[in-house]
């Protein structure tokens, strides 16, 4: 039986424990049989796999490259896999380029099959860059099974970071985030926002995150979301706005919603 993320309580309490363990738990995690398996056959065989035709015809590669970006579900999408993969990123016209979901675009981005020569698979170090990528959000899916607060938590933690140090204005990041459906909600239940918010102009949207955010956590620029602090901060109101939704009790809605009143605003 594969290792199961422990987490003995939900919200704060809950994230503060996995903060603690989580070298030891993601290294447990990791050793399963199952991870194992698919992690050494994708670093033995991916540097033999010249097209997108080739990887989706292989239901192991495919389960690792899916999973590494968090597309997990489309497994069984194979021609509309192998679309976004030949298409590229480079064509205004790329079906990635078309799609809401921004997770599509890195994908088809990080294997290359559209847009050079020479895939990336042929690259010394791309197998272990995608293997480590599957594996974190293996884990973040197996956190997700008994809380999934705690795995968007998670995610939000990973890639802010990441979408800070690309290229391009705050305002094509924020879009970044808009586009990527567990982001977005981090941010939308972190900053109080309703449900309708989404009907908006996608440029109102923008500009709604943009002004919550310095209002609420003290992000006067999207480079700020590369602070630990700042992220913590985020994730924590997250955290305690999804426990009020969620809890059944009003004493315990009320006790998490004095708390997140009382924290204080970052600058």
């Amino acid at each position: 039986m594969s290792f199961q993320p422990v987490i003995p309580a939900g919200g704060l309490v809950g994230w503060r424990f996995l903060q603690r363990t989580m070298a030891t738990q993601t290294e447990t995690f990791n050793q399963g049989v199952q991870i194992a398996r698919d992690t050494d056959y994708f670093l033995e065989k991916i540097g033999q796999i010249d097209s997108a035709e080739q990887l989706v015809s292989d239901r192991r590669l495919l389960r690792v490259a899916l999973g590494a970006y968090g597309l997990q579900d489309d497994i069984d999408n194979r021609f509309f896999i192998r679309k976004v993969l030949e298409d590229g990123t480079l064509d205004p016209k790329a079906l990635s380029n078309k799609l809401a979901d921004d997770r599509y675009k890195r994908l088809s981005n990080g294997f290359g099959f559209g847009d050079f020569p020479v895939p990336n698979t042929k690259l010394s170090d791309f197998g272990a860059k995608i293997v480590a990528q599957y594996r974190q959000q293996a884990f973040e899916l197996a956190v997700g099974d008994q809380d999934n607060a705690m795995r968007l938590a998670l995610n939000a933690d990973r890639q802010l970071p990441q979408i800070v140090s690309e290229q391009g204005s705050d305002a094509t990041k924020w879009f970044r985030v808009m586009g990527t459906g567990p982001l977005r909600e981090v941010f939308e239940v972190a900053l109080g926002l309703p449900k309708s918010f989404g009907q908006l102009d996608l440029d109102r949207q923008r500009e709604v995150f943009s002004d919550k955010a310095r209002g609420q956590l003290g992000v006067e620029s999207f480079a700020d979301l590369a602070r630990p602090e700042t992220r913590e901060a985020l994730i924590q109101r997250y955290l305690l706005r999804a426990q009020v939704a969620e809890t059944a009790v009003p004493s315990s809605g009320a006790l998490a919603l004095t708390l997140l009143q009382s924290m204080p605003r970052l600058f």
